[in-house]
């Protein structure tokens, strides 16, 4: 033992301390001391330690301990209580941005097209714009000189007259109002 005083009262601590052996509940989680819990054994000869009667219950009536807010698994799927998780999120390393060459380009013309002045970049892109609109007209004129004239539609079904469905005075037929 350890003896000290703290402003004239004399303390005492034990050098090591004692070591409980203690179980988890199989459905909360929680820890259960020496002399504590039930125990339940299955029909299949599979054993549960239970914290108490309540825990028992709830496991005997097939509850799910993910839904149960007090158990420790609920706690540990939402994250609740794990400040050194937060702690670990901070010292993350930040990555530093590289220039890789892309399959349809190298790296050396990735980088001679970024050090191109704006202006310059505009007016490529305006020229490509212009050769894939010219190239869609010639591709639309030649399918107008291609495509023959379409053959006139048929004259439309005279309206009137007597329709092949007879219906009684209610509506439709077997209809009951």
């Amino acid at each position: 033992f350890f003896s000290g005083t703290v402003s004239g009262t004399r303390l005492q601590r034990p050098l090591y301390a004692m070591v409980v052996k203690t179980e988890t509940c199989s459905f909360s989680g929680l820890k259960i001391y020496p002399g504590h819990g039930i125990l339940f054994v299955r029909a299949d000869q599979k054993s549960f330690k239970f914290i108490n009667r309540k825990v028992k219950s709830m496991s005997t009536q097939r509850l799910n301990p993910r839904k149960i807010a007090w158990t420790q698994v609920y706690r540990r799927m939402h994250k609740k209580g794990t400040l050194e998780e937060s702690q670990r999120k901070k010292a993350r390393k930040v990555n530093k941005a590289t220039t890789k060459a892309v399959v349809g380009a190298s790296l050396e013309v990735i980088k001679a097209k970024r050090n191109q002045k704006p202006e310059v970049r505009a007016a490529a892109r305006e020229a490509a714009l212009r050769e894939v609109k010219e190239r869609a007209k010639a591709k639309q004129a030649a399918k107008k000189v291609d495509k023959p004239k379409p053959a006139p539609a048929k004259a439309p079904a005279p309206k009137g007259g007597k329709s092949s469905k007879a219906t009684n005075k209610q509506g439709a037929k077997g209809v009951r109002r």
